[in-house]
């Protein structure tokens, strides 16, 4: 596992994702969703990545996450909050 790469993660745009978020301990699990990332940047502060869905709404995952990837899966761990957040690429045909 590795620290957030920007150059990694810019391969999910424009393409057909699946995300989700996990809970370490194990609560409530909100349904993964599919969406298409539209761009991906820094945060202004420099403590996240945003995945963006559209020119509004995004996902911020802190860069101090501990990456893992693993057949078009990729994950990222955050040790602070217990949450990890999974994009997998969705095979379309």
């Amino acid at each position: 596992m590795e620290p957030i790469n920007l150059d990694d993660v810019k391969r999910f745009v424009g393409i057909p994702v699946e995300i989700s978020i996990q809970d370490q301990d194990g609560g409530d699990q909100a349904p993964a969703v599919k969406k298409t990332i539209k761009k991906v940047q820094p945060c202004p502060d420099g403590t996240h990545i945003r995945f963006y869905f559209n020119d509004i709404n995004f996902l911020a995952v802190p860069l101090i996450s501990l990456v893992n990837e693993f057949k078009g899966q990729w994950s990222a761990f955050d040790q602070e909050s217990g949450l990890t957040y999974i994009i997998k690429e969705i095979q379309v045909f």
